[in-house]
């Protein structure tokens, strides 16, 4: 694993592939055998996405405002860890999120 510096405030916001409309995200790490993918994920108030599972454990990191998973709400500072194999959601949010996600090769 190599060593890596980003200043995300200087990059760019790109439509997050694989993700309802209104998804943004920054792509930190594309990960490796030896890394996990990262990214920051912008999402807009109203968006919303159905349940589904991973084949990698998921991490999430909530950066600002807040949005609802499995009939809680996770509020800026809440860190979830989601198991692979693991149903999730649905998520929805009413103000918007902007959250860290990690996916880690078990």
């Amino acid at each position: 694993m190599k060593e890596l510096t980003i200043d995300t405030s200087a990059m760019a916001w790109e439509v997050a592939d694989g993700y309802p409309e209104g998804a943004m995200q920054r792509v930190l790490d594309e990960g490796s055998d030896s890394s996990p993918r990262s990214i920051l994920l912008r999402i807009e108030p109203g968006w919303a996405m159905t349940e589904h599972s991973h084949v990698f454990t998921e991490l999430h990191y909530v950066l600002e405002g807040e949005y609802e998973s499995d009939g809680e709400v996770h509020q800026a500072g809440t860190f979830r860890l989601i198991p692979r194999h693991t149903n999730h959601g649905p998520f929805s949010t009413s103000t918007g999120a902007v959250i860290l996600i990690v996916w880690i090769k078990d």
